[in-house]
C-alpha cells in the first residue's frame, strides 16, 4: 500500500498487485511549483502554481497548505497574482495571455484577456499594473470595469515580477536585459536602477526600504539600493528563484520548483515548504540504472540511493528546452522530445544538445532505436522515426498518439490515448495489442512485458506479448487528475516553449524496477516484484 501525500494528501491509498512492492523513490510534493507569491490580508502567503493551475496559501507558522483555487476552476496557469483591498485576487495567466479576478465569494471573471505572456501584476492605491514576459512586452494598467487599458511603457525586455516603490515609481526587472529598470505610473522612459545581476526575475521593497530581488539564472537573492543599485547577497538558494513575499518583516523567496525558502539573516535560509517535481513528465533509465525524470523546465538524474540532482533547466548551456519525454541513447546522453516540437539529443554534462528533428505539434513519447529514434506526434495523430538521412512518417490516422516502445524484434508499440488502445505498427499494418483502456499514455518494453501507463484508469498495466495475458501491476495510482479525469493541459509561453501538455512516463530499470511518474503528487514511483 502507499498512503496518499504532498499536494494528493486526500486521495485514496495506492495498491500494488499481486506479487509486487510499491513505493517512492522521492517525496510527495506539496506545491505544484512555486511562481508568484504575495502575503494576504490573513498573513498567509499566495502561491501561484503556473504548472498545477491552481493557487494555495500556506500558513507560515505551521505550514499547513490551503488550496484557494484548484486545478479546473476559474484560473489557468497564474504566474503572478496580487489582491486589492476589497479582497479581490487578480492573476495573470501567462499560458491563456489573460489576466483574471476571483472574488472572495469564489466567483471569477477575465478582466482583461488580450495580453500575451502575461507574468506580473501589482495593486497599488486603486491601480491595477500587469506586464509581459516578452521581448517588447508592455505594461499596462488595465481597467477592472473591463475598459481599454492603458500603456504605461511598450518595448520592455521581458518585464517580471514588479512593485511600486516608496518614490511612487513602479519597479520592474527588464530580463532580457539582465537589469532592474524604473518608471513613473504615468509612463515616460525609464532609468536602469541596477545592472550586471543573475537574470532577475522578481523586484519587492521590504519594508525596511530595500529591494529584495530574485535572480533566476544564478539562484542568489539580492539586496539593492534602489538609490544607488549597490547590491549584496541576502542568500544563495539555487537556479529557479521565482519571487518575493515579506510576512511582518520576514522575507520569503518562491522557487519554480516548489519551495518556499524563509531568509532568517544574510547568508542563513530555513525552508518552508520544501522542494519537489512539479509534473513529472517522461522518464528513461540508462544501462547504469540512473533515471533521467522530465520535469518540464527542470530535468534531474535519480540514481537509486540519492536524492534528485538536477541535471538542467531553461536557464541552463545547452538545455534542449522544455521536455516532456526522455529516451537513453548512450553514456550519459539522451534522446528527448520537447514543448517546443523538437527531437534532439542532448548531453547534460558536456551541456550540449543537438536538434535532430523540429517542426512537429505536441509531441509526446520517444523511443531509442538501433539504429534511430521513433517517437509520437499527439497534434496530427501521426508517429515518426528518424533513421538515417532524416525523419519517415511510420503511421498516420492515430487517436492522439503518446507513449511508444520499440520491441527487441524490432516492432513498433504506440499509446492512442484517444482511443484507449495499444497498437502495434509491423509491416505499414496497425494491429491491437491491448484494448479497453481508459486513457493509456506511457510505455515501456523489457523481457517480452509491455508495461502501460494508463492515468485515465489511475493504473500500471503489464501485458506478456507472447500470450497476449495482461495483469493489473498497481491500482490507484496519483497519476493524472481526481477519479482519471486528465488535469488542466497548458499552452505554451511566448517563445520560451510551445504547450506544456501533460505525460505519464513508465521506464523499467536493467534489474527489472518499474519507474512510474505519478503527476499528480509530483513523485517518481518504483514496482519491483516481490
Amino acid at each position: 500500500m502507499l498512503e496518499a501525500a504532498g499536494r494528493n494528501a486526500n486521495a485514496v491509498t495506492a495498491k500494488p498487485g499481486e506479487g509486487w512492492a510499491l513505493h517512492r523513490m522521492t517525496p510527495a510534493s506539496r506545491l505544484n511549483g512555486a511562481n508568484g507569491i504575495r502575503t494576504g490580508a490573513d498573513g498567509r502567503i499566495y502561491v501561484a502554481q503556473v504548472a498545477g493551475s491552481k493557487v494555495s496559501a500556506i500558513d507560515v507558522e505551521s505550514g499547513a497548505i490551503a488550496t484557494i483555487s484548484p486545478n479546473g476552476g476559474g484560473i489557468v496557469g497564474p504566474d503572478d497574482l496580487a489582491f486589492d483591498e476589497a479582497g479581490n485576487l487578480y492573476c495573470t495567466e501567462i499560458t491563456e495571455g489573460r489576466v483574471s479576478m476571483m472574488t472572495p465569494s469564489g466567483a471569477y471573471r477575465v478582466i482583461h484577456g488580450d495580453m500575451p505572456v502575461a507574468n506580473p501584476i501589482t495593486y497599488h492605491q486603486g491601480r491595477l499594473i500587469a506586464g509581459e514576459l516578452r521581448i517588447g512586452g508592455r505594461i499596462l494598467e488595465l481597467d477592472r470595469d473591463g475598459g481599454a487599458p492603458r500603456v504605461i511603457y511598450e518595448g520592455v525586455p521581458m518585464a517580471n515580477a514588479f512593485e511600486v516603490g516608496p518614490d511612487g515609481k513602479l519597479y520592474f526587472p527588464a530580463q532580457g536585459a539582465n537589469e532592474i529598470w524604473r518608471i513613473a505610473l504615468d509612463g515616460g522612459e525609464p532609468e536602469v536602477v541596477a545592472k550586471d545581476l543573475g537574470v532577475p526575475d522578481s523586484v519587492k521593497f521590504h519594508p525596511d526600504g530595500y529591494i529584495v530581488s530574485t535572480q533566476v539564472y544564478s539562484g542568489q537573492v539580492l539586496r539593492i539600493d534602489p538609490r544607488t543599485g549597490e547590491k549584496s547577497v541576502l542568500a544563495d538558494i539555487g537556479p529557479g528563484l521565482d519571487n518575493v513575499a515579506f510576512v511582518n518583516g520576514r522575507t520569503f523567496v518562491s522557487h519554480i520548483n516548489g519551495s518556499i525558502t524563509e531568509i532568517v539573516a544574510p547568508g542563513q535560509t530555513r525552508p518552508l515548504v520544501d522542494k519537489g517535481l512539479q509534473w513529472p513528465l517522461g522518464l528513461a533509465v540508462d544501462a547504469n540504472g540512473h533515471v533521467l525524470v522530465a520535469d518540464g523546465g527542470f530535468s534531474y538524474l535519480l540514481r537509486p540511493g540519492e536524492a534528485l540532482q538536477l541535471a538542467g533547466m531553461l536557464f541552463s548551456p545547452g538545455f534542449p528546452g522544455w521536455i516532456r519525454d526522455v529516451a537513453a541513447s548512450g553514456p550519459d546522453e539522451w534522446i528527448v522530445t520537447t514543448a517546443n516540437g523538437d527531437v534532439a539529443r542532448w548531453k547534460p554534462a558536456a551541456a550540449e544538445s543537438e536538434v535532430l528533428a523540429s517542426g512537429y505539434d505536441r509531441l509526446m513519447g520517444v523511443a531509442a532505436t538501433s539504429g534511430g529514434v521513433v517517437f509520437a506526434e499527439f497534434g496530427t495523430g501521426k508517429v515518426h522515426a528518424i533513421e538515417g538521412a532524416g525523419p519517415t512518417q511510420l503511421a498516420s490516422g492515430l487517436d492522439r498518439p503518446t507513449g511508444v516502445a520499440v520491441a527487441a524484434d524490432g516492432p513498433v508499440y504506440v499509446a492512442e490515448s484517444g482511443a484507449g488502445r495499444i497498437v502495434r505498427l509491423a509491416g505499414g499494418r496497425k494491429e491491437t495489442v491491448l484494448d479497453g483502456m481508459a486513457r493509456p499514455e506511457g510505455l515501456a518494453i523489457s523481457e517480452g512485458t509491455l508495461f502501460v501507463a494508463d492515468p485515465g484508469a489511475n493504473a500500471l498495466v503489464a501485458c506478456d506479448l507472447a500470450s497476449g495475458a495482461r495483469e493489473t501491476v498497481a491500482s490507484d495510482l496519483p497519476m493524472g487528475g481526481p477519479g482519471g479525469l486528465q488535469p488542466v493541459q497548458l499552452g505554451g509561453v511566448g517563445d520560451m516553449c510551445g504547450p506544456m501538455n501533460t505525460f505519464t512516463g513508465v521506464a523499467v530499470a536493467p534489474d527489472g524496477t518499474v519507474y512510474l511518474s505519478a503527476d499528480a503528487e509530483g513523485s517518481v514511483l518504483a514496482l519491483r516484484r516481490l
